[in-house]
């Protein structure tokens, strides 16, 4: 039977409904939406600033149950206003580089503060 790790870290903004930061189950990971929230609570101003900050939290939240951003499959991105999709590209270029995953992009009406413009989430297969 696999194990499921279900892991809400300390090092992140704390969750805002009952869910958990990310979940790994055999080789696969679900990493929960990733707003721009700093680690000291603010929230930058700006789209790509925002985005920017949310990829660090991906990021984080990945490594803490053995990923890395090539295992990552899928992602999900929302988006508050879809014209500024191509200002969080190259933001993603950096991040993923050749491993390019299955995507999809949403605009939302809000997310969860008035303030947040961007949030993602992903989807990963552990390669060993």
């Amino acid at each position: 039977m696999t194990s499921i790790q279900r892991l809400t870290l300390s090092e992140l903004r704390a969750p805002v409904s009952h869910y958990c930061h990310v979940v790994r189950a055999g080789d696969r990971i679900w990493v929960s939406g990733c707003v721009g929230f700093n680690p000291d609570g603010s929230i930058p101003e700006g789209t790509v600033e925002q985005f920017e900050v949310a990829m660090k939290n991906l990021d984080f939240s990945l490594r803490a149950v053995g990923g890395l951003p090539e295992y990552i499959v899928k992602v999900t991105v929302f988006m508050t206003d879809i014209a500024e999709r191509p200002l969080i590209n190259p933001v993603r270029e950096r991040y993923f580089g050749e491993n390019r995953p299955a995507s999809s992009l949403v605009e939302v009406s809000a997310l969860v503060s008035p303030e947040m413009k961007v949030e993602i989430e992903a989807e990963a297969v552990v390669v060993e």
